[in-house]
């Protein structure tokens, strides 16, 4: 049986919403068309996906499992579309991911400077999607910071960078020469407590509640906002704190926690040969401890 990728699009919107009307919305359809196309897949699969009562809908056993294979499944059909489309053109292209913080100008000049006839773009991610971006083509290779979600990527370490955790310039640890996690375990992080671990755990293991913002603030500009006006903190590596310099904040080292690991990703199976000669250009340029404005040391 061939999967139909259409069905699968209309699953997963199901899946992360757990919701048939607001899933129908986002994908701009009716709810019984929906419904239908839900329940062919089910007819094509022979497994039963959801469960639906009047509490609400859950996904089943097989449907966590689906919704596993799903995302890298669409995304890798994404990225096929976009290759596809870029192989047709007769300009080549390349186009180069970034996280907040990292500089990745020397190491694009470079290979700007190798091949005049190409054109190279740079795109800024997030903490959110800048895995997501080179599963599904929108860059050929990422500037991530770890973790990351691993599925359809190969990485290489580039360098670490200390983390530092951003404070109203008034807080009571401003002044200090550092501080440790357990110093931050009553304050509202202003951001995925995924990415700060340690904070994570601390708190887990005292028995308390993580206080997630609600809605969650993705960029790090509405986090340093938060942070001057005194409704949390975040950690940072130290290039995006310094980046990011403004008089009504501070930011202090947290020096008992792991730096932040900077790595290069490409999609998996890729070896085009700009893939390979970029890695190269971003490797040397790290030993020399360029991105990050020179904050970094390479690993």
């Amino acid at each position: 049986m061939d999967v139909d990728l259409r069905k699968i699009r209309y699953f997963v919107a199901v899946a992360e919403r757990l919701h048939f009307g607001r899933a129908a919305e986002e994908l701009h359809i009716a709810q019984p068309v929906l419904s239908r196309q839900i329940k062919a897949l089910e007819s094509d699969l022979k497994v039963r996906l959801f469960r639906r009562d009047r509490r609400g809908t859950e996904l089943t056993p097989a449907g966590e499992q689906l919704l596993a294979d799903a995302r890298p499944l669409l995304a890798s059909a994404a990225a096929m579309r976009r290759r596809a489309v870029r192989a047709a053109r007769v300009t080549d292209t390349f186009t180069v991911g970034f996280m907040p913080g990292l500089i990745v100008t020397d190491a694009v000049r470079t290979l700007a400077g190798r091949h005049p006839g190409l054109d190279i773009d740079v795109v800024r991610t997030s903490w959110e999607d800048q895995a997501d971006v080179v599963r599904d083509g929108r860059v050929d290779v990422g500037y991530v910071r770890m973790p990351i979600d691993p599925t359809g990527v190969e990485t290489v370490p580039l360098l670490t960078e200390q983390r530092v955790v951003v404070l109203p310039g008034d807080h009571p640890l401003s002044g200090k020469e550092s501080v440790g996690i357990a110093d931050l375990a009553d304050e509202h992080l202003l951001q995925n407590p995924d990415a700060v671990p340690e904070w994570r755990d601390l708190v887990a293991a005292r028995g308390g509640r993580e206080r997630r913002s609600q809605p969650l603030i993705r960029t790090t500009e509405e986090k340093l906002e938060q942070v001057a006006a005194r409704r949390g903190v975040v950690v940072l590596p130290l290039s995006t704190a310094l980046f990011y310099t403004r008089p009504d904040i501070c930011h202090v080292p947290v020096d008992d926690i792991p730096p932040s690991h900077v790595r290069l990703a490409w999609a998996g199976g890729r070896h085009r040969g700009l893939v390979e000669e970029f890695t190269r250009i971003a490797l040397d340029s790290a030993g020399r401890g360029r991105p990050g404005g020179g904050s970094s040391a390479p690993r």
